[in-house]
């Protein structure tokens, strides 16, 4: 049985004509796209609040080119009505261009003006492509260009994004919280440089990993600040030429209605029109975090290391067998992904950073590979974030006996003696231990260096993991 073919309509642009199925809502300029750019697997339906940025950026253009006589009512409402299904999640199937493309955005633009024009058209009782009764160009990119359209909806997308981010990261900081709590009298070695250091609790491990994830939302809040400045009525480099007095404004204001954001104006439209430094500093905030997580998963994967031959302080929830010809192995799994999405995360700042200083004249062109590695980056974190505190953080327990006997045959709890034996003599202990294999304790005692009584307090420990004040001579 032959497969029915799609009905087809005809549209038209600059470089000829093109038969597009009559049953989508994108057009000429969103097909010749799909075409020019089949460059990734990053498509724009992919970024919901990409999308909605777009969306939220066409409606407010449209309120005031309406107040501006520019729309019609029935116009106004028809583009008003098509934006807020799109907003609300509806015609994103429409939305297939490549995230990764040339022309500095024009295709994502047009993609948005095609799809919104079209279903206007529909609420309007017309047929897809009758583009005189509304068209993509004169009514829904009324008093737009790409160039200031595209910046804004990204702006808008990404800070939708930023919101959404934090609430998943802060969820993890919690979880570390609440691991430091249940863990806060489990006393353990700490460690520098891979050696024993001195005593602390694994407490104080974990409510470490939640305090550096912490100090990173305010920075993280700070770059995303920049995303609520527009350019909105800048049009084709910052002039505002096709625009009518005061557009910028009445846009800028519709904007924030909308949002219920602090959205404001830039100061100056043509530096803001070349300007993606917004882009850059987000990345590198995103980049932060990834260092600080890379860090707590390594440390992660070694407190847990073993069972039998590592530090294995610390069970990590087993996921899946961990090898095919090793029986009973079990491998950190989820530390090791969020791992590979901190390396992804720092790439992507790379590509933003590069780009970001690729900008010329008026313009950068190569904004489209910034947005898509900023958004692909809080993606990646957000669902790395949710994976390692499901399916890791909130089911780590501790092996407290095996904590304890590390510090009870560790060197390094002759630090906590310095204060009161000197280094020379805390030197001399330390080294007989490790030569002869016997405790520093009993070495302390046979010595006569110190009483057993002025020995167990030094090392209670509580007196271990804090500043404390001791009523011990100094035996130096």
């Amino acid at each position: 049985m032959e497969s029915k073919q799609p009905q087809m309509r005809t549209e038209s642009d600059l470089l000829g004509s093109v038969e597009v199925p009559c049953d989508v809502l994108y057009g000429v300029q969103t097909l010749r796209g799909i075409e020019n750019f089949p460059i990734s697997k990053f498509h724009l339906n992919e970024y919901p609040l990409f999308i909605w940025g777009l969306a939220v950026t066409k409606l407010g253009a449209a309120e005031a080119n309406h107040a501006e006589g520019l729309l019609t009512d029935e116009l106004y409402e028809a583009i008003a009505r098509a934006c807020r299904e799109i907003m609300d999640g509806q015609h994103h199937e429409f939305f297939p261009v490549d995230m990764i493309q040339g022309g500095a955005g024009t295709t994502t633009n047009m993609n948005a003006n095609e799809v919104i024009a079209n279903r206007a058209l529909e609420i309007m009782g017309h047929a897809h492509g009758e583009y005189q009764y509304c068209s993509p160009n004169d009514h829904v990119n009324c008093s737009q260009s790409t160039n200031d359209a595209y910046p804004t909806a990204i702006h808008l997308g990404m800070y939708a994004t930023h919101l959404k981010l934090v609430r998943h990261y802060e969820e993890l900081i919690d979880a570390f919280q609440r691991k430091g709590d249940q863990f806060t009298d489990i006393l353990k070695m700490g460690r520098t440089q891979l050696e024993d250091a001195v005593p602390m609790t694994l407490g104080q491990t974990f409510h470490g990993f939640a305090s550096i994830l912490r100090n990173e939302v305010r920075n993280l809040n700070l770059a995303a600040e920049e995303f609520l400045t527009i350019n909105m009525g800048a049009t084709a480099i910052g002039t505002g030429i096709c625009a009518e007095p005061g557009y910028a404004e009445a846009c800028t204001a519709a904007i924030a209605r909308i949002t219920g954001w602090d959205i404001r104006l830039s100061d100056d439209l043509v530096g803001a029109t070349s300007d993606t430094s917004c882009l850059v500093g987000y990345a590198s905030a995103m980049k932060r975090v990834a260092v600080k997580m890379n860090k707590i998963c390594n440390d992660l994967r070694l407190l847990a290391s073993g069972p039998r031959c590592g530090l294995f302080e610390i069970n990590l929830p087993p996921r899946q067998p961990g090898s095919s010809i090793m029986p009973g192995k079990v491998n950190p799994v989820i530390p090791e992904v969020m791992n590979q999405i901190a390396y992804k995360v720092i790439g992507n700042e790379l590509c933003v950073t590069m780009s970001g200083e690729a900008a010329q004249m008026e313009l950068n062109a190569m904004e489209p590979v910034m947005a898509q590695c900023d958004f692909e980056s809080a993606e990646l974190l957000m669902n790395g974030f949710d994976t390692l505190r499901i399916r890791c953080v909130e089911g780590i327990t501790a092996n407290e006996e095996h904590c304890r006997q590390y510090v009870r045959n560790s060197i390094g709890v002759v630090t906590a003696l310095n204060p009161v034996i000197g280094y020379k003599n805390s030197t001399k202990i330390a080294k007989e231990a490790l030569q002869t294999g016997r405790g520093v304790y009993e070495l302390v005692l046979e010595h006569g260096i110190l009483s057993k009584e002025e020995l167990d307090t030094i090392l209670k420990p509580e007196n271990m993991i804090r500043p404390v004040k001791l009523d011990i001579k100094p035996r130096r």
